[in-house]
């Protein structure tokens, strides 16, 4: 108790010094204001550790998924067609040509006109046949004259051989004189026949010339559409040896597809499938057909064998035109309103390769990614399938996330939803916070 405390007088060597008074069993001050900072600092640090835990507890859990492609299970329709490319002509068309020579007088029509059968398209001058027509009727003339001439001279000498007969009975004339005179009458027998042969002849020729005359004006075979005029009015048309033609006339109330088929894809057509096609101006309108012949010679082309395969379709409002270039679709099977996934997430199995003789489904496997992140394999049943798209019949359901491929190290995960292509794409690195 009488002890006091000593104050320490600063050195003035050590001007910092301040004057502390120490009180036996205190603690300084210094020592206490670090402990409560260590106490301040220690939640935080909890904190931030909890924190970079459960970002690195996130980021390993994606790293087994964020390389992957996924689409979801939708409905939609699918169908597994053979394609080909093709051209569209009439069914049906013919070529009006001249069946005489002569210069080309008059034409009654012109590209794209409507023709009924029957109907006057065009005319020749007739002059030069009506000519030959006047030379055969007078030689006609003359060899019926020349006919009565004959036939009057053949009764002479059947007469004259009567009396021959006569005379020889008697014995006024001798023998000879009868021989002769039945010869005579042989001899105008057969110029009889002669003529009578010409005058068939003659007559033949005379409606062989009216029958050109006829031809001089031409009519139209079919009814139709007048597709192309080679000649033109005035024009000198030689049909000696070639029918020239005039007009071409075509049916366009129905047209045929003529598509090019690969020897590969040949053998799965039958014929009566169905069939469509798509013109490059309307791709989304179809045109749809039955299969109805499969012409048996092909067209090579570069070593490339390629059959024919038609069809026709309705033309009603003159749409679809010669020469159009078509895409062609066979249809071997489709479905409607069905679960579809892509083709690439359909892994085989080690039945799948084959069908079932009763035509059941094929067995397959998809990689589904469940709710919780994890990828699992599911057994599904696939029916229509095609280079695209696969039907699902059984094994998922609509809005399943299923494994279509894996992406780059520089993609994340990619996820499609609905029935169209776009993806969204992601950061690998899932947010700290």
């Amino acid at each position: 108790m009488n002890e006091t405390a000593r104050t320490a007088k600063p050195d003035k060597a050590s001007p910092d010094t301040s004057n502390v008074t120490f009180i036996p069993g205190a603690v300084p001050p210094g020592r206490k204001k670090r402990r409560s900072r260590l106490w301040v600092w220690l939640p935080v640090v909890l904190v931030a550790a909890g924190t970079g835990y459960y970002a690195w507890s996130q980021y390993k859990a994606s790293i087994s998924t964020a390389a992957v492609v996924t689409q979801a299970v939708v409905r939609g329709d699918i169908e597994n067609a053979v394609t080909a490319v093709g051209t569209l002509d009439s069914i049906k068309s013919v070529d009006a040509g001249a069946q005489v020579s002569g210069q080309l007088k008059v034409l009654h029509v012109a590209i794209g006109d409507k023709v009924t059968q029957n109907q006057l398209i065009g005319e020749i001058d007739p002059a030069t046949i009506q000519n030959r027509i006047e030379i055969d009727q007078a030689e006609l003339a003359n060899l019926l004259a020349q006919l009565v001439s004959k036939k009057a001279q053949l009764v002479l000498k059947q007469a004259n051989i009567d009396r021959q007969r006569n005379l020889v009975a008697t014995r006024s004339v001798s023998q000879s004189t009868l021989d002769q005179a039945v010869a005579d009458l042989a001899a105008a027998e057969a110029d009889v026949n002669a003529l009578e042969a010409q005058i068939r002849k003659q007559k033949a020729t005379l409606d062989g010339d009216e029958v050109d005359l006829g031809y001089t004006k031409i009519y139209a075979p079919m009814a139709g559409t007048i597709a192309a005029v080679p000649v033109k009015e005035g024009q000198t048309l030689n049909a000696s040896q070639t029918a020239p033609t005039i007009v071409t006339i075509a049916d366009l109330s129905t047209m045929t597809v003529k598509a090019q088929v690969s020897e590969a894809d040949v053998s799965k057509l039958k014929i009566g499938m169905d069939a469509y096609f798509t013109l490059l101006g309307q791709p989304g309108k179809r045109y749809t057909g039955k299969l109805r012949q499969i012409q048996p010679t092909p067209d090579i082309e570069n070593n490339v064998v390629l059959y024919y395969a038609l069809f026709d379709v309705p033309n009603p409002d003159g749409d679809l035109m010669i020469s159009m270039s078509a895409q062609v679709f066979f249809v071997q099977s489709a479905a409607k309103n069905v679960l579809v996934v892509p083709s690439a997430a359909i892994h085989s199995t080690s039945g799948s390769r084959r069908e079932a003789a009763d035509g059941a489904p094929r067995k397959a496997e998809v990689a589904v990614v469940t709710s919780s992140g994890a990828t699992e394999m599911r057994e599904v049943e696939v029916g229509i399938r095609n280079r695209v798209n696969a039907e699902i019949k059984s094994g998922l359901k609509e809005g399943d996330l299923v494994v279509v491929g894996s992406g780059s190290d520089g993609d994340a995960t990619t996820t499609t939803r609905g029935t169209g292509n776009r993806s969204q794409r992601g950061m690998r690195m899932p947010p700290m916070f």
